[in-house]
């Protein structure tokens, strides 16, 4: 053996089970060495579409993510989707050749640590044919332990030493760390005291619903989300659904009103907390492993969500608020959990119980219109992956999820044209589900290479395309202060003509009725993917846009 072989045949034994990439010189024999040890690879049309769709699998298997690139050119093109992924903390491996270090001259050469390092992801190396297990160990337990992104750099002449495989070390049990007796003592206290209690729940969160569940029917608070954790208290009757930027009317109005909030796991950024507005009436806590980051809190309690909302539970234990807190449903305290307010969330819970004109006309569709017929017809076990846009905010709200596996929002990095390869990851990582990519045309063509990716791997994948022929966010933002639009509108494109030579079905949609194809391709086999270019009408911004441009 060698060492590209053992360092696949490790990675194997460690539990990769897919590696998304284009294989190179470079990288072809590691590649390799990882399928002939049963890892499934996965071959995108561009290195970005493979960082991308390592990274949505990652989120929706749990599993560490895996890339596979060439030297210098190989990671340069992987950089945005490397980004993305190390901003979300995403545990995910990045195998990246590397010029010898005695080819100084070499075409391929760049600085590969400093561009790992200079959009928050970790750097690590094989050293040697002695060190080849261990450094491939090292990158996978700061990957998986720390949650965070590895580039491990693979050296050619390195690669090709002969060397050993050896079993790699027992991993070291490491207990998540859980907050001090004294803070779950203080958060026990002001939650004991609270009248409008509101949980948000973020990607820190996303394992620990039954405790959060139940720690939230001890005080009688309210759940909502994070963006990214959405769909984690999905059916539960006291769901608010997402805070923020995409908050029903009446999630802002309960939200806005809370006398305390606690955020669980989540960062609290400008779009969670509408840059501040949510929460200016709150006694804010926040629970996480770097509390403190976006917005100021009163009181951060350092520690994992799952083992320290545990620990306030055991603290909860026979603590009794004051009698008239109690509704009659036994062990479960009032609080924010009143008829009143259930009897609202039952009637205003859902953007599409929020009444609207609709704006469609006799060539384009209303993407409210669009998104609230299409929820109607995706069945419920669904995995929905968003773009970035002027549109996302209607996939992101109208479209329904099961659960917080269900809901793939690559957002982090603000990036377009990520929507089509975190649905193919998506799809990857969850194969009994509908997989569905919703998409500006901006950020589809953008991507498009990876459409050929989608229908060689026969993915049943649902491409929604909301069209308005611009990229929407700088028509709506610069349109209104009369600056010329020339330079983000385009021609009309026929995008469902140019699926259909890629070998997929495909629909215009002008109508709800045009979407009957969809029905038809939606009972199966789902064989080939199908797009759906849906010419939307494009005449103001969306809602959650019109917040965000309070940022800039």
């Amino acid at each position: 053996m060698n060492v590209a072989e053992v360092v696949g045949a490790t990675l194997a034994g460690l539990g990769a089970t897919h590696v998304f990439g284009v294989v190179g010189s470079g990288n072809f024999h590691v590649t390799n060495a990882l399928v002939a040890h049963g890892v499934r690879f996965v071959a995108t049309r561009h290195e970005g579409g493979a960082a991308t769709a390592a990274d949505a699998f990652a989120r929706v298997s749990g599993q560490v993510g895996l890339v596979s690139v060439h030297q210098g050119c190989g990671l340069t093109n992987a950089m945005t989707g490397l980004a993305e992924a190390a901003k979300s903390r995403t545990p995910m491996i990045v195998l990246a050749a590397e010029p010898a270090a005695s080819a100084l001259r070499s075409n391929f050469r760049v600085d590969q640590d400093a561009l790992a390092v200079a959009v928050g992801a970790s750097s690590e190396r094989v050293r040697s044919a002695a060190t080849a297990v261990a450094d491939t160990v090292r990158a996978w337990r700061v990957a998986a332990d720390e949650r965070r992104t590895v580039v491990l750099n693979l050296p050619l002449d390195v690669q090709a030493t002969p060397a050993e495989l050896t079993a790699p070390p027992e991993p070291v049990r490491i207990s998540p760390p859980r907050a001090s007796d004294e803070a779950v003592g203080e958060l026990r206290d002001l939650l004991a005291g609270a009248e409008r209690p509101v949980f948000i729940a973020g990607r820190g969160a996303l394992d620990a619903r039954a405790p959060l569940e139940a720690l939230a029917a001890a005080y009688g608070a309210l759940l909502a989300t994070s963006a990214v954790a959405r769909g984690l208290f999905a059916g539960n009757p006291w769901s608010l659904d997402v805070s923020g930027g995409f908050a029903t009317p009446l999630a802002a109005d309960l939200i806005g009103a809370a006398d305390v909030v606690v955020a669980w796991g989540a960062s609290l950024n400008m779009w969670t907390t509408r840059h501040g507005r949510l929460l200016e009436r709150a006694t804010v806590v926040q629970v996480d492993l770097e509390p403190g980051t976006h917005h100021a809190v009163t009181l951060g309690v350092t520690g994992d969500v799952a083992a320290t909302a545990q620990a306030l539970l055991n603290a909860t234990a026979g603590v009794e608020p004051p009698e008239s807190r109690f509704p009659s449903v036994p062990g479960e305290r009032a609080g924010y959990r009143t008829a009143d307010v259930l009897e609202r969330i039952v009637a205003e819970g859902r953007w599409r119980d929020v009444s609207y004109d609709d704006d469609g006309d006799a060539t384009h569709i209303d993407p409210r219109t669009l998104s609230i017929a299409l929820d109607d017809l995706i069945p419920r076990e669904r995995v929905v992956a968003v773009d970035s846009g002027n549109f996302m905010g209607y996939p992101s709200t109208y479209l329904s999820v099961p659960d917080q596996r269900g809901f793939c929002f690559t957002q982090a990095f603000q990036s377009i044209g990520l929507g089509l390869a975190s649905a193919l990851g998506a799809a990857l990582a969850a194969p009994g589900r509908v997989p569905v990519a919703a998409c500006g045309d901006g950020g589809f063509l953008m991507s498009i290479a990876e459409l050929e990716t989608v229908r060689r791997l026969g993915l049943g994948l649902l491409i929604v395309i909301y069209n308005d022929e611009a990229y929407g966010a700088e028509v709506h933002h610069f349109g209104p202060h009369g600056h010329p639009l020339a330079t983000v509108t385009f021609p009309e494109t026929d995008l469902a003509a140019i699926a259909r030579g890629y070998g997929c079905e495909a629909v215009t949609v002008r109508h709800p009725a045009d979407l009957a194809p969809v029905a038809a391709w939606l009972a199966g086999p789902r064989e080939v993917p199908m797009l759906v270019d849906a010419k939307v009408a494009a005449g103001r911004p969306s809602w959650w846009l019109e917040e965000a441009f309070r940022g800039h």
